[in-house]
């Protein structure tokens, strides 16, 4: 007789868990994602997202600002909300509607309401609801807890209660609690709070193991919905109850003798696992001819990938936005290019080329559609991973891409995996722009990690002071007067400035950063300036160094040499007035000194009776100085020399 495999209709993942997984895959794109406890009861997704870099945290407490924590679709109490928003800490809320539902139920009473909970005092759904209940609740597991408990039931007879469900309770249970719950409280309002999805599956699964020969239940073996599920199919049928279709090898003699298997499976079992135990069944029906044992279908199947799973595979082809490889398996694999390489700048034939053999871990099976996503860089981050890890033990200094700027620091990519870099430690200044270091390669070592939640914290900083005092040990060594050097301008103060010559500041005075007479440093340089200075003095004994900028080329003593002479008459700018005359500007970085003796014929009482700052006038040069730095200008000789030459005589 032929083989007959049956798969439930509404098997698999419900709405709520899908949108959980979906939120979380998405966010794990953005940056670094938690979980508040194990997203879903099943190992084999949450497997796949620790692959992602999601970590699992088992209190709100251990969240930290820098990374995102999810909510998952069982809910939390109020409480979880406000220590993570009194933290700071970011957070996606994935809990299923028909769970907030209840939320919204209980939160609504008024404090004197009695609230009844159908469920399980230990799941978490129940817990998150428990959380937000305005009045005095109490769980109750079975009709026997409720008969049982006559302190409940004194309370309940005497107030108003309110009874729900967890959105995964035993529908036929549930149904025996309302009708106790009812005859012994005559104020009762009753919420059937049970997913619809969860009833249509259950039913599903009582019908078909009523007309199958033996059923296979799949799903997580911490699976609250699949326990159920359990439950109802074995009391009709011989029933199994896997994770994987591996867990069928050993069930292989009872899958024999039947005739017509029935599979089901929980909220919390993605469809490429039921696929895989549909496809092992579907073998075993197919190849019946063949009397081959269940057990070699099912080595046979094996052979197929699964998620999370390391493999070898070729190059067999290579388009813009994805390549194709060839794993060995009966899948088309493919890696898109956002799984084959970190770097956004570089296209497939940057990478790799048809023939190439590379080492690739399995991401996403869809055995419907035959083909199966694999990816590099989630295998690099693995081994990354285990590279960031065993830095922080050996202080090997690591480098990598600024990514992102967050809040408190910047996100660093090495080998595959991202390292949160605090403000304090990124070598910027308190009031600085962080995102100065976007897109930019850094050197950092590692400070701090946690394997449980795959984070580990750098220092750029730490590096550039170890190197810093390298350079500073070899400038010690070979610096001397007169060398030159090229820096940048470091800070400024009223005095001068400061120049990093690459592990050592060096101060310019404001008499040795130009000729000319200026009032503060930022009139000749600016911070961020590249300079190239002398080394005009060093002291030791200190750890100091004297900087000269200005060149000897610029002296305007040297320039004013080829320019004019004593005698010369020039047009020269009043710069400043005193009592004993007016400075005038010669040349930039020369004034003379016109005395208020020479100012005019006649005598000056006060100089600025006749001269004012800016005003430009016409003077002969008495005096240049080059040893003492000094220039004397007269506009009174001037103007003797111009009454001289009209008092001689005409020649004939």
């Amino acid at each position: 007789m032929e083989k007959k495999v049956t798969r439930a209709e509404s098997a698999g993942f419900c709405f709520g868990v899908r949108r959980a997984v979906e939120m979380t895959e998405e966010a794990a794109k953005q940056g670094r994602v938690c979980t508040l406890g194990e997203l879903i009861h099943n190992k084999v997704v949450t497997d796949d997202l620790t692959a992602r870099g999601v970590a699992i945290l088992d209190r709100p407490e251990d969240a930290s600002p820098e990374e995102t924590v999810v909510i998952r679709s069982h809910g939390v109490g109020k409480s979880v909300y406000e220590t993570l928003e009194s933290r700071g800490v970011p957070y996606l809320d994935a809990t299923c509607p028909f769970v907030e539902k209840i939320h919204k139920i209980v939160s609504e009473v008024s404090p004197e309401t009695v609230i009844l909970i159908a469920g399980k005092r230990e799941h978490p759904e129940v817990e998150g609801i428990l959380g937000h209940a305005a009045g005095q609740a109490f769980v109750i597991r079975t009709v026997e807890e409720l008969e049982n408990n006559n302190s409940l039931l004194e309370v309940i007879t005497k107030k108003q209660a309110v009874l729900v469900s967890q959105t995964t309770f035993s529908r036929s249970e549930w149904e025996k609690i309302n009708f106790s719950a009812k005859k012994v409280c005559t104020n009762l309002k009753v919420f059937d709070t049970i997913c619809k999805a969860t009833i249509k599956r259950q039913e599903e699964a009582r019908e078909l193991s009523r007309q199958a020969d033996a059923m296979v239940v799949i799903g997580g073996h911490h699976s609250s919905n699949t326990a159920e599920l359990y439950e109802i199919c074995r009391k009709n049928v011989p029933t199994i109850w896997v994770e994987r279709a591996e867990e069928l090898r050993c069930q292989a003699p009872l899958l024999q003798k039947a005739h017509h298997i029935g599979i089901t499976a929980g909220a919390s079992t993605p469809a490429c696992i039921i696929k895989e135990v549909q496809n092992s069944m579907s073998e075993f029906e197919n190849n019946m001819s063949e009397e081959m044992n269940f057990g070699e279908l099912l080595e046979q199947y094996s052979k197929s990938i699964h998620n999370g799973e390391k493999v070898t595979a070729v190059v067999t082809d290579i388009k813009p936005t994805e390549i194709a490889v060839d794993a060995g398996t009966k899948h088309a694999c493919y890696v898109p290019l956002d799984q084959l390489t970190s770097d956004p700048t570089k296209k497939p034939e940057d990478v790799v080329k048809i023939g190439d053999e590379l080492e690739l871990m399995v991401v996403r099976v869809n055995d419907v559609e035959g083909t199966a996503m694999l990816s590099k860089t989630r295998l690099d981050a693995a081994a990354g991973f285990e590279k960031v890890m065993n830095a922080g033990d050996t202080g090997e200094v690591l480098t990598g891409i600024v990514t992102e700027v967050i809040k408190g620091g910047v996100l660093v990519l090495t080998n595959g995996v991202k390292v949160f870099v605090p403000a304090s430690q990124t070598g910027v200044p308190r009031d600085g722009d962080l995102n100065t270091l976007l897109r930019q390669e850094v050197s950092f070592k590692i400070l701090e990690t946690n394997r449980q939640r795959r984070r580990a914290v750098g220092s750029i900083s730490v590096v550039a002071r170890e190197a810093r005092r390298e350079l500073a040990k070899k400038f010690w060594e070979e610096v001397e007067v007169g060398k030159v050097y090229t820096g940048r301008v470091k800070s400024l103060t009223n005095f001068g400035a400061f120049v990093d010559l690459g592990g050592v500041d060096g101060r310019i005075s404001l008499t040795d950063l130009t000729w000319l007479r200026v009032k503060h440093p930022s009139e000749v340089v600016s911070i961020g300036d590249t300079v190239e200075v002398t080394v005009k003095d060093i002291d030791r004994e200190n750890n100091r160094i004297s900087l000269i900028y200005k060149k000897t080329e610029d002296n305007p003593w040297e320039k004013i040499k080829t320019l004019y002479q004593v005698g010369d008459v020039v047009t020269v700018k009043i710069m400043s007035i005193t009592t004993f005359g007016a400075f005038a500007q010669i040349i930039p970085g020369i004034d003379g000194l016109i005395h208020i003796s020479q100012i005019a014929k006649e005598r000056v009482e006060k100089v600025s009776d006749k001269l004012t700052v800016g005003q430009e006038v016409e003077a002969k040069i008495t005096e240049l100085d080059y040893e003492r730095k000094r220039a004397s200008l007269s506009i009174k000789a001037l103007l003797q020399d111009e009454e001289a030459s009209e008092e001689a005589p005409a020649e004939d």
